[in-house]
């Protein structure tokens, strides 16, 4: 049993996701090398292409890392208030 807000992806979607990013930085790797134009521009694009698969794992790794931070913050809020329910609980019953 997994955890409560862990999720696991399936095969099948990381494949899909692996598939999609390989295709779209080769077909627009494919697209800046046959455009008609000279080779510093092609390797300005090319720049640019690079810069921006890098700022996009970048921002997915920093939003994830911001989840996980606000997940185990609630896990922690979460423990405090049990814990205090707990004593109060056991004052109420002594």
């Amino acid at each position: 049993m997994q955890p409560i807000g862990s999720q696991k992806d399936s095969s099948a979607w990381i494949i899909q996701t692996w598939a999609a990013f390989v295709m779209s930085i080769s077909m627009t790797t494919f697209g800046i090398v046959n455009l008609p134009v000279d080779s510093w521009i092609k390797g300005f694009m090319g720049m640019g292409l690079a810069f921006s698969v890098g700022s996009t794992f970048t921002l997915a790794k920093t939003t994830r890392d911001q989840y996980e931070a606000k997940k185990l913050t609630a896990r922690i809020d979460e423990a405090k208030v049990e814990k205090l329910l707990s004593q109060h609980d056991n004052l109420n019953f002594k």
